[in-house]
This record gives structure tokens, sequence and C-alpha cells, in this order.
């Protein structure tokens, strides 16, 4: 038996995307990664009119929070929807965001314990002052043996555990890179589902990139302008999108000597934000022709590069995705590239078996489970309560409140400044009763403290650390109990979701 799936849906329409011109950008073959899919999908995807669904992520240890996986399925779902509906081949396409430098993201990778509780395991942390490295040159090292130990120890026995440990040792060793490790295991997890890994920062892609990659530099201080007035028009600020615009800053990053590092134009050429190295427009000109690995898009430009590359109709994005691509159309008409519609990803829940047995149990709903913690388990807690005791107490509530009332108004009748201590006298027996029943509370709660665990973790499955699950949970341990299966299963949901989300659904205009 594998989980209940529970769509959480991202608030974003789903629309029709359009099929369009566009190929397979010549010599990035290399770039897919090996996989049981790959050969098939590159045939696919050089077939006249070929068209691609693509999404994307940073890297993450063993494969990072399960929304990850959760946009690559997606993809597959949704390219298989439009293959049908077109009659022409629509291939889904991960791209791994392997230039990406946030190593305290990529390092840390979280699941459920045994125990029910969330365990967190880290690599140890980059010095404050080290280079911001990109993740396709930053090696796991010797940290990741305790991880991995760790996530093995919490893993109970079962039939589809040790495939699972074996698929991660395959990827995730020592002297890979975080990017590398994670590319390699998201295109062995997906393969099945179609779904091909390109790796971003293969020096295949830098090299088709880097001409579009230049002439968003030559071109940085009318994109500046331009997206600045576009973010004016739409009502978005930095603090709304996440995104800064209208400060100089170009959309490309460089490797300097302080790592990957953004391009600010200053006094006719750029500088580097943080290493403060100076360079002019020939200067990225030999760079972009000699070593086109240093470049790279900034997350404005990333689905513009992708869109140039490959013949994509739609990129599936996440909720900061969806709010900064809507500042990326002045960069899509000033590079003169198709833009690609952006689709929200399947969002959702696995409510394990033991989760939905709690449910059941004391007859409530994931709702339930999502409000703040406490207050189920108080309103389960005072449904045990005996029922004249209960009766009892909302009786002694009504009658302070009524006799206090008489009180009250013969205080006014007698002298006026009797009224507070009355007032004071009221409240203080209310506060009786709300003892008396607090302290009946309490000893229930002792008495049913294994309930209230079972709470606990189920609320701790649905919502760990008080975040969405898919947020803050890996796979790994999923699969080692469901197996493939769940990822089949997943594939199917999706499918069926985005089917009923475009039925009737019209193209964008």
């Amino acid at each position: 038996m594998t989980p209940r799936l529970v769509a959480t849906p991202l608030d974003a329409p789903v629309m029709l995307p359009s099929p369009r011109p566009g190929a397979l950008a010549p010599g990035i073959d290399a770039a897919f990664l090996p996989s049981a899919a790959r050969e098939a999908a590159l045939e696919r995807l050089r077939a006249p009119g070929a068209l691609a669904v693509t999404t994307g992520q940073q890297p993450g240890l063993f494969t990072g929070p399960l929304y990850t996986v959760h946009k690559a399925l997606s993809a597959a779902a949704l390219a298989r929807v439009l293959e049908e509906r077109w009659g022409r081949p629509v291939v889904p396409v991960f791209w791994s965001a392997a230039d990406d430098h946030d190593f305290a993201e990529a390092s840390e990778v979280s699941w459920l314990g045994a125990d029910g509780s969330v365990v967190t395991a880290t690599l140890p942390a980059r010095p404050t002052d080290a280079p911001l490295t990109p993740m396709y040159r930053e090696p796991l090292g010797a940290g990741l043996a305790p991880a991995l130990a760790s996530l093995e120890q919490s893993l109970p026995a079962s039939e589809f555990r040790e495939a699972t440990l074996d698929w991660l040792r395959r990827h995730y060793q020592p002297e890979a890179t975080v990017a590398g490790a994670y590319a390699g295991a998201m295109a062995e997890l997906v393969a099945a589902a179609g779904v091909v890994v390109l790796d971003s920062a293969h020096p295949a892609v830098k090299r088709a990139a880097a001409p579009l990659v230049l002439r968003a530099l030559e071109e940085a201080a009318g994109l500046d302008e331009d997206l600045d007035r576009h973010a004016e028009a739409q009502g978005v600020s930095s603090r709304t999108s996440g995104i800064t615009v209208g400060d100089g800053a170009s959309l490309v990053m460089l490797e300097g000597a302080q790592g990957r590092d953004r391009l600010v134009a200053h006094d006719g050429g750029f500088t580097t934000r943080r290493s403060r190295e100076r360079f002019g427009i020939d200067d990225l000109r030999r760079i972009a022709a000699e070593e086109p690995t240093r470049l790279s898009p900034n997350v404005l430009l990333r689905p513009v590069v992708e869109s140039a590359l490959l013949p994509t109709v739609s990129y599936l994005a996440g909720p900061g995705e969806l709010r900064y691509f809507g500042l990326t159309l002045p960069v899509y008409h000033r590079l003169g590239v198709a833009r690609q519609l952006p689709l929200p990803r399947w969002s959702g829940l696995l409510v394990e078996p033991r989760v939905d047995r709690v449910l059941e149990k004391f007859g409530i709903t994931l709702d339930d489970l999502r409000q703040p913690p406490g207050v189920l388990e108080a309103r389960l807690v005072r449904s045990q309560l005996p029922g004249d005791a209960t009766q009892a107490l909302a009786a002694l509530r009504t009658a302070v409140e009524s006799q206090y009332d008489v009180l009250a108004r013969a205080a006014e009748t007698i002298d006026p400044t009797l009224a507070r201590p009355v007032q004071g006298a009221r409240q203080q027996a209310l506060g009786g009763v709300q003892d008396v029943e607090k302290k009946l509370v309490q000893h229930l709660k002792k008495r049913q403290e294994t309930e209230l665990g079972q709470i606990a973790r189920a609320r701790t499955s649905v919502l760990p650390n008080g975040k969405p699950q898919e947020r803050v949970l890996t796979l790994a341990p999923f699969l080692a109990r469901y197996g493939p299966a769940l990822l089949e299963d997943l594939g199917r949901e999706m499918e069926s979701w985005y089917r009923r989300a475009l039925e009737g659904a019209s193209q964008p205009a």
C-alpha cells in the first residue's frame, strides 16, 4: 500500500500552452545525463516539430525536498497530456541548476526518524570567508559519510530499503560534486517517467548559451531600465518578488576571485559585486569565447537561456519562481527569445497509512492537523471529560455570569464605586471554574499521552517543523518504504490533475 495523495494546488491558474517553433540547440546532447531514458528522449527531441516541457531546481543533498521530485514528475505528466492533445513529441526535461552557489541550502536534508520526529543531516559548513563556489565545482567531501549513515540508521527493514540506499550510494560519493551527485541521482530516479536531466553547467551548454549571455551584458543598461519600468507597472517590489531590479546589476554571474559573483555595470564596464574585480566588455567577450564555463545567467535570465536552447512550451514552477517569472517578459522581448508559459507544478501531500489510521481513530481531518499545535489536542481531551462534569462546568459559568449580573446592578444602585470590586469578584469566580477545568484536562492529558503522541506524530508527518511536507522532507525514506510504485502513483495523480485543470482551457492571449 502506497500513501494517499492529496493535492494542495498552488495559487496560480493552469492554462494551455501554445506550440512554438524552435529545436534542440546543436551540440548540447552531451549535457544530458546518462539514464535509461536518455537515448529515446534525445531521439524524440531531434524529431521535426518536437517540443519540451521543462522544470528544474538547484542541487540538494539526497535530491533535496520532495517538491524537487514533484517538479520532475509534473513535467512528465504535462508532457503526456500535451503530446496526446497535439499529436507531436513532447519531452519532459529537468534543468539541473548546477551553477547555483547556495551551499547552505544544498547541504541540508531532512526526513522522519523512527520515532516520528524530524531528523536533519548537514554537510560541514563552508567557512564564512570562503568563495561562493558553484555546486558543480563543490565536492561532497568526507562529511557525506555521517549524513548517509544517519539516513541508513533511520530506515527500518523493508522490501525496498537496500535498493534505495544503493541508489543514493551510486551517486552520493565523497569525491563527487554536490551538483554531479544530485543530477545523477535525479536522472536515474525519474528515467522511468521519461524525464531526462540536463546539466546546465556542462561545457556544451555553456558554449551554446554564451552568445545570449554576452548579449545580455551588451544590453545590460537597456535591460535594467526595461525591468525597472516593468516592475513598476506591475506593482512588483523586491519584497514581493525576491528580486531587485533597476540597481545597475546585470543579469549575468561570473566566477571570479570570490566565487560566483554578480556583474554590476560601472564606469563603462562591469565590476563584480563582492570581489570588486573590473572587466571591460572586451574582457567578457574573451571569457565568453575562451572560458564560457565562468559565465552563468541569474534567475531572470536563466529561463530565457533555457527557452533559447530547448523548444520548451512551458516551465513548471514553484511559488517563488512564479513570482519572478512575472518580471521576465522584458528580457525575452529585448533578447528576441520566445517565452515559455510558466505554469504551477503539482503540489501535494503524501498521507501515509499510519496517518490515515490516526485520522480515522479520532474522527479528524487533515485540516484539523493543520491547526496550530495544541488546539486539536485540547479539543480532543475536552471531549473525553465525563458528560456530567462538562455540564457542571457550563452550569457554573452560566450561574456565575447571571448571579453576578444581579449583584452588579445592586452595586450600581447602592454605590457606583462598588461596580469595579464586583466585576473583579466575577472574574475571580470565573477564573476558579477555568482552573478546575484546566486541572481536569491536565490529568486527562497525562492519561492520554499515548494518543496525543499519535496525533503529534501525524501532524509532524503532514507539517514537519510547521512547514509544508514537500518543502522539508526528502524522498528516500518514502521510496524505501513503498518502492517504485510510489513514483508511478504520483505520475498518475499528476496526469489526472493536469487533465482536469486543462479541461476546456484555451491558450493564453
